[in-house]
């Protein structure tokens, strides 16, 4: 028997959306609420380790990364070299190194980049590749080959085929069809598949981050005390997430991602791969936040990006620079945020030398 009648649209208290928000709303354990440094570092202590058990995979064992080195390629100012890393038994994941030449050969350290693709044709998309794996010269799509760009204002960058992405996704031809399904996503797949564990796909990528960091901590031409990582889209919330658990990263820009997950995660069409369990148990992103800073962070935004709206970055961005100041840090220069007329992509206009001026020169933040 209907409740309502054929027709008519349900009363605002039958629609479960509602509801769950409503419940959602009073579920936060770990709402930044700090008003001194002490009482703010024993709150990250705790909020880091929830966020640690919501993403799932942390715990999972080091393994030998065994690199292979697939191929090196000279860009001219720069060498691309392609190599597999385990990062866990079940889990080798391709990496591309882009390493300057001119540092390459006067034998100095290089600081450190993370470069992480979003949603696309994966990582070749930030290395100057197309999909079908020819060379590029010029910067293409909404990713603008960021990474290439780190390279050239003079990191060592590593860039990796995330989880779901790219080389990484599922083949689904062995399967037999019989109902005439569509193929999942990879994202989707995985997501739910992690989801029925209890973890997340985001807490694999994180996991992974890690592990390329342990390797990149081998090498002689690394300097990983100067750590950075960059992402865009879904490797924004790959920095956001690593770098709030990983102290080791020191300087972060987050873009096309950082917002707040009630006004853009929950409130239109995400990929699966956005959903943590338990997530909205602990905070909101502008809480989370909380476990970069005082390291710093800058927020990339297009003022016309339809998925990550830009009155909710504005406002996030503001919740952050008081949480900076109770942290110790200075919100001027800690928490930038690169607001430009576009839609959803790589801006770029302050993120290269952003996290060149933080983590090289000696006046950056100390990590927390």
């Amino acid at each position: 028997m209907s409740i309502t009648q054929p027709g008519t649209r349900p009363s605002p208290e039958l629609q479960p959306t509602l509801e769950l928000s409503a419940l959602a709303r009073s579920a936060p354990r770990y709402v930044f609420s700090a008003t001194d440094s002490a009482t703010a570092q024993r709150w990250q202590v705790e909020c880091r380790q929830a966020l640690v058990d919501a993403l799932g995979f942390l715990d999972s064992p080091r393994v030998d990364p065994a690199p292979e080195i697939l191929e090196e390629v000279d860009r001219g100012d720069f060498v691309r070299r392609k190599l597999l890393i385990w990062t866990t038994p079940q889990a080798r994941m391709p990496v591309y190194l882009l390493i300057p030449k001119t540092a390459a050969r006067s034998g100095a350290r290089l600081p450190v980049a993370l470069a992480y693709a979003g949603h696309g044709y994966g990582v070749k998309d930030i290395v100057g590749l197309w999909e079908d794996g020819s060379e590029r010269t010029v910067e293409d799509g909404y990713h603008k080959d960021f990474g290439v760009a780190l390279c050239r204002r003079g990191f060592l960058v590593a860039a990796p085929e995330i989880a779901c992405f790219g080389e990484r996704q599922t083949d689904y031809s062995h399967l037999d069809r019989l109902l005439g399904q569509e193929e999942p996503s990879t994202c989707h797949n995985a997501a739910t598949y992690a989801i029925m564990l209890g973890k997340s796909v985001a807490g694999m990528r994180v996991r992974d981050g890690m592990r390329l960091v342990d390797y990149l901590s081998s090498l002689p031409e690394a300097d990983t005390s100067r750590l950075g990582a960059m992402g865009i889209s879904g490797g924004g919330m790959l920095t956001f997430f690593h770098t709030a658990v990983d102290p080791r990263i020191q300087a972060c820009v987050i873009s096309g991602y950082y917002s707040s997950f009630h006004a853009s995660i929950l409130a239109m069409q995400h990929c699966t791969c956005n959903f943590v369990p338990g997530l909205l148990n602990i905070g909101e992103m502008c809480d989370l936040a909380g476990l970069i800073l005082p390291r710093p962070m800058l927020v990339e935004a297009g003022t016309r990006d339809p998925i990550f709206p830009i009155a909710t970055v504005r406002a996030s961005v503001e919740r952050a620079r008081q949480v900076c100041t109770v942290l110790s840090g200075d919100p001027a220069r800690d928490v930038e945020l690169d607001e430009f007329e576009g839609r959803h992509m790589v801006s770029g206009r302050r993120a290269y030398d952003f996290l060149w001026e933080r983590l090289c020169q000696p006046s950056i933040s100390n990590g927390n």
